[in-house]
């Protein structure tokens, strides 16, 4: 009788564990071993292909509305500056658009701004015209900031100066310039000495035609016109700056005829039906996620209970699946981002670049996660195996540099800064640096460096060839030699064979399984550096199982 109850007890256990190696090489296997093992259907590889498609149309048809959204601004910018500001040459001087040198160019700027405004109508060869509220036109403001109390004496090295600032504002009319002139004569005898700036405010309207072409419903937009005559440095040099803000929505009163006819309809349903589609990717990988988990305590129950053993750090990172994690977050970053397309094509939002930020990043890591479907073939997994193996490495490698880089950052910004524009701020010099180490620009930034201070100019030369030759030829083929060392210890693996897991071992119903040493030393011969190939006492062997987690 003990010999029949010892019998069933030990076929159930051989049942058991055949039912779990069942389960895991199903859970391991892809999509098309999958169906041709139980006949099941791979829908969430149909899934991923749908969103993949339907997510990439969704950015290509948003990216071509917000290049004529974006186009649309900036030349009505260039507009404005070439309106608005007198002797504008068309571009730009470093981050100003003009710069006045005497008093008498100041005064002609500045009143060249305020006729140029009062003849807009009949200036302007696009579709502006003034903000109204209420049907009362907004007035042009204009406001200028100085020194409370001052007295300059340069000639006797003197200065008496009330660092308090007040501001005065006015508005102006433009319907109404000669007596309004003849009102306000004392707010423009500026004392240039006290000046700090002038700030001079306005609100256009004006419509977005280019958008019928497209068959779309043509935006209104309001532009929040800033000019600013800086003069802080009192270096004399007055840098005129002129910023727009432009708000769009929808017109009030329109009538298309012709051809074009409003889509809008047909974007917002194919917009409803991607965020179906990210719903059903999203809600189908957290399920993959909770029965790998729930198999996975199955897997470690059935060892600590069979053999007193427990699974090894490497062997649970295999259940949980970064692929599904990356999936989910460019779920809900494309249905975050369809909702925000969804409220800018009904004319409730304008946040353009939030939107695409959101819909850009979701289609990155829609492309980024077909690589987990090419990994199920050997050849094509050896980027992944790469990265994987070696990423620890260039991690720590690059925390090692940047200590570095960071001191170069600092030293060339405190250093050159005042005599170099591509050292002017922090992320001025990251950016040189950061292309200096890719070999751009290396002639433009020795020869552009003003000669003006020997000592300076001797240290910049010092300062460059050092960081040059340090992270040329030192860093960057270190980095290269980490991942090439990576990459051959990988094709190493492929030759001759992965080192086998106690996970591997269980599914090629191996019954010897090594105690578990975490925290061993790496083996240098073998090439095992990486924690997810040396967690476990591992024997290589020729393997054609490769888990891809």
């Amino acid at each position: 009788m003990f010999y029949l109850v010892f019998l069933s007890t030990m076929s159930q256990g051989i049942i058991k564990e055949e039912i779990l190696r069942d389960d895991l090489k199903y859970y391991f296997m892809s999509p098309c071993e999958k169906y041709r093992a139980r006949r099941q259907l791979p829908w969430k590889l149909g899934v991923q292909i749908l969103k993949i498609v339907m997510i990439t149309s969704q950015l290509i048809l948003f990216g071509l509305n917000n290049q004529l959204v974006v186009s649309y601004k900036e030349e009505n910018a260039m507009t404005f500056k070439n309106l608005f500001l007198k002797d504008y040459s068309g571009v730009d001087e470093e981050d100003y658009s003009v710069a006045l040198y005497s008093q008498q160019a100041v005064y002609d700027s500045l009143f060249y701004v305020l006729d140029q405004y009062r003849q807009l109508g009949r200036l302007s060869v696009g579709p502006i015209s003034y903000a109204e509220e209420d049907g009362k036109l907004l007035p042009l403001v204009i406001c200028k900031e100085y020194y409370k109390r001052g007295n300059v004496e340069p000639s006797d090295d003197a200065y008496d100066i009330d660092a308090q600032l007040e501001k005065v504002c006015m508005t102006h009319d433009p319907t109404n310039v000669s007596q309004w002139k003849a009102e306000n004569v004392s707010f423009f005898n500026l004392e240039f000495y006290r000046l700090v700036d002038i700030k001079i405010t306005f609100q256009l309207k004006g419509i977005n035609l280019q958008t019928v072409r497209s068959h779309e419903l043509p935006d209104c937009y309001v532009f929040f016109v800033t000019i600013t005559f800086d003069n802080q440095c009192h270096s004399g040099k007055i840098k005129i700056f002129l910023d727009i803000d432009a708000l769009s929505s929808a017109c009030k009163n329109w009538m298309i005829s012709g051809t074009a006819q409003k889509n809008t309809h047909y974007l917002l349903v194919f917009d409803g039906f991607v965020i179906l589609v990210c719903l059903t990717s999203a809600v189908l990988c957290t399920r993959s996620i909770v029965l790998a988990v729930k198999l996975l305590q199955r897997f470690s129950r059935f060892f600590r209970e069979n053999y007193n053993h427990k699974v090894c750090e490497t062997d649970q990172k295999e259940f949980l699946n970064g692929w599904y994690v990356l999936v989910i977050v460019s779920d809900a970053m494309a249905i975050v981002g369809s909702i925000l397309k969804m409220e800018i094509q009904a004319k409730s939002l304008t946040s353009y670049d939030v939107c695409s930020i959101f819909l850009g990043t979701s289609t990155l890591m829609v492309w980024v996660g077909v690589i987990r479907y090419l990994g199920y073939f050997q050849k094509y997994n050896v980027l992944i195996l790469t990265m994987k193996t070696a990423f620890p490495k260039v991690i720590r490698f690059c925390c090692c540099a940047g200590m570095i880089y960071l001191g170069y950052t600092f030293c060339g910004w405190i250093v050159l800064g005042p005599y170099h524009e591509k050292f002017e701020g922090l992320s001025r010099v990251a950016e040189s640096l950061f292309s200096l180490v890719n070999g751009d620009d290396m002639y433009t930034t020795f020869a552009q460096l003003k000669d003006k201070n020997s000592l300076v100019w001797l240290f910049s030369r010092v300062y460059l060839y050092s960081f040059i030759s340090l992270f040329i030829y030192m860093v960057l083929s270190l980095f290269i030699a980490l991942i090439t060392d990576a990459y051959d210890t990988i094709k190493n693996y492929q030759k001759n064979g992965f080192p086998m897991t106690d996970l591997q071992r269980f599914l090629r119903e191996q019954k010897d399984f090594p105690p578990s040493e975490e925290g061993s030393e790496m083996d240098t011969e073998t090439g095992m550096g990486h924690p997810a190939l040396c967690c476990c006492r591992r024997a290589p062997s020729n393997d054609d199982i490769i888990l891809i987690s």
